[in-house]
């Protein structure tokens, strides 16, 4: 799923919590899709790679996936019901 050029991917057989992983410019991030309506970066070791992505970057990805929150909750719900 393509959003304000990020990529964002989910996985069918994919594992809770909820989440997305996200592309922008060579760098992919694990998006965390919190209950209480806002995203955060996965509580993981390979949460960004590579782990020198710039920080704008990251930034970009979270910031698209909190605007659109609640676009890529229905589609994971949809996918993992």
């Amino acid at each position: 799923m393509r959003i304000a050029g990020n990529y964002f991917r989910l996985y069918p057989d994919d594992h809770a919590p909820r989440h997305v992983h996200a592309r922008y410019s060579g760098m992919i991030a694990i998006i965390d899709l919190r209950l209480d309506g806002t995203v955060a970066l996965a509580n993981r070791v390979d949460r960004i790679r590579p782990v020198n992505a710039k920080r704008s970057d990251v930034k970009r990805v979270l910031s698209a996936a909190q605007e659109h929150f609640d676009e890529l909750v229905l589609a994971w719900e949809e996918m993992h019901s």
